[in-house]
Formats: C-alpha cells, structure tokens, sequence
C-alpha cells in the first residue's frame, strides 16, 4: 500500500447512510429534471432531444465584426424569421419559421438557427434576410446542417439499442467474472451514473436550452465503460480481500478493499480530467458538450464506485 493509501483509510461503511443520502438527492434531482422536461410543451421529452434526432435545418452563422459586434437579441432575430417568405419546393407549402430556435454565441459573434427542414434555397433565402440585422459574415463562417426526420428518429433508435446492449454485454460480463449479486451492483451503479448525468443535461436542456445529439449517445456509452471499470476495479479488490481477511466482516473487508485502490482510482479519475477540461476550455463549441458530459460522468462514476457499490454489497449480501 502507497504512503497516500494509508493516509487515506476509509471507512465507507461507517457513513453509508450519509453516501445514500447524496446519491439519492442526486438522484430525485435527476428525476425531477427528466420529469419537468417530458412535461415542458417546448421540449415534450426527458432531453432536449437535438438536431441529430429530430431532423430539421441548423444554419450557424459566424457574424464579421470589427472589436465588438453591433448588439443582437433573440426576440429580434426571432421577429424577422416569422416574417420570412421563403421560396416553396414543388408541390409544397413553404415552412413557417414562427416557432424556430434562436442562439446567440460567443457574445453575439455567432447566430445558431433551428429550423424546420429546408432546402438550399430555402437555407439561402433565410440567410439572405438576415443579413441586414446580422452583418457581415466571416470567410468560411457559414454552416448549414440538415437531417430528415427518418434519420434522426433511426439515429434515436440506434443510440438506444446501443446503451440497451452494453448494459446486457456489462451483465453478462460480471454474471461470468464473479456472481450475480456483483452484476446487480455493477447494474445499479451503471443505472445510477447514466441517470445522474442524463439529469444534469435535462435541468441545462429547460434552464439553458442545452440539446442532446449523437455524441451525448456516445458520451454515455463511454461513462458506461468507465463507471465499469472502476466497479470492476474494487470488487477484484473485495474479492481480493475475502480471501485475504475472512476473519473480519463483509463490510470491513470493502472498506479495506476501497482504502487500498482510493489513490488508484482518485489519480486515473484526475487524469482522465485533464483532457476533458482542455477539451472544454480549447474544444469550440462542436465538442463543448461532449466534454461536459464525460465529465460529469467520470466525477459520478468515481463517485459510485466508492461510495454506492462497496457500501450495498455488504447490505445485500446479508439478504
């Protein structure tokens, strides 16, 4: 054991019910943002689901200023997409812009725009008549997005088969590896960390307006992984200790179990963070999310790896 890991003796035991009450005010909070956001009118889902999976026409606009650009508001901005006549395709009406999404970036230096699904002209002609409240536009700042409802609704399916067969896969993995008691821990850590952070992004989704797309599907996967492997990590080291210490009781087995990977898992844990702040401070706004995802979701998953799965195993195990 390292000069650290002695210093750092727990007894996670001891303050279980302290731990459960954290993890279960993080996760009524959770609860509450997924609930609230399924009942919102604006969202009418547990995330603000985004482009990826609703379909529809993002246009970014990366405004050419001078110093400081000339002030911008949503409601103005806003205005002048309802007031648009776009060009109709073939056979169809031409869409009404009145309930579009408008973000403002980077003080103002850069004009987000959820739109319905258009066409290239259509995409031009909105551009074109917001020049005059926009300004100039930077060489090569013009970004124009858009996915058919199709396939968002088969790229929402996909992340959820996805999550459905690594939660399985992760099952099954431990079911072999060790028993099913370890599985069902592993599981509710799993469910505990994926539940945590999908219920900060569903509090940023109704207080910020904050979307969710693809790469959130990818993030959860990657605290899946995580949060496994650090569980894995301390029930190799529980089993470790039964073998070692079978004169002490289960619980004070996990709680050396846990003082002897403390320094492992708060240094992996804190290096895993370093790429994740540089990609959150220096990753532009594409991977910004992304990053706070997985950040969220390794500080969790360090968390119940430590605090929630040594501290049920020596509750169930007695029932």
């Amino acid at each position: 054991m390292s000069p650290l890991s002695s210093l750092l003796q727990v007894r996670v035991n001891q303050r279980r019910r302290s731990l459960w009450t954290i993890s279960a005010l993080a996760l009524v909070l959770s609860v509450l943002g997924l609930m609230l956001s399924w009942l919102s009118p604006a969202i009418g889902a547990p995330l603000r689901a985004g482009l990826d999976f609703t379909g529809g026409t993002q246009i970014q606009i990366e405004r050419l200023c001078q110093g400081d650009c000339p002030p911008l508001t949503v409601s103005a901005l806003q205005r002048r997409l309802a007031a648009l006549e776009l060009p109709a395709a073939e056979g169809e009406q031409p869409p009404r812009l009145g309930s579009s999404t408008v973000q403002l970036l980077d003080d103002g230096r850069q004009v987000v725009l959820r739109l319905p699904t258009l066409t290239a002209d259509q995409s031009q002609a909105v551009i074109e008549g917001l020049q005059n409240d926009i300004g100039g536009i930077e060489p090569g700042g013009l970004g124009v997005d858009t996915i058919g409802p199709t396939l968002g609704a088969q790229l929402l399916r996909a992340s959820l088969v996805s999550l459905l067969v690594s939660f399985l896969g992760i099952s099954a993995y431990i079911t072999l590896r060790y028993d099913r008691l370890y599985a069902v821990l592993a599981l509710v850590c799993l469910a505990h960390d994926v539940l945590i952070t999908c219920g900060v992004f569903a509090w940023l989704g109704l207080l910020a307006g904050v979307e969710v797309n693809s790469l959130f599907a990818v993030a959860l996967l990657t605290v899946a992984g995580y949060s496994v492997n650090d569980t894995v990590v301390i029930f190799d080291r529980i089993r470790e200790k039964r073998a070692q210490l079978q004169d002490i009781g289960l619980a004070e087995q996990a709680d050396a179990a846990v003082s002897a990977t403390l320094t492992r898992s708060l240094f992996t844990s804190f290096t895993t963070l370093l790429p994740l702040l540089g990609l959150i401070l220096f990753g532009g706004s594409t991977l910004f999310w992304f990053a706070v995802a997985l950040t969220i979701g390794v500080v969790v998953g360090a968390w119940s790896s430590i605090a929630v799965a040594p501290t049920l195993l020596p509750v169930l195990a007695r029932r």
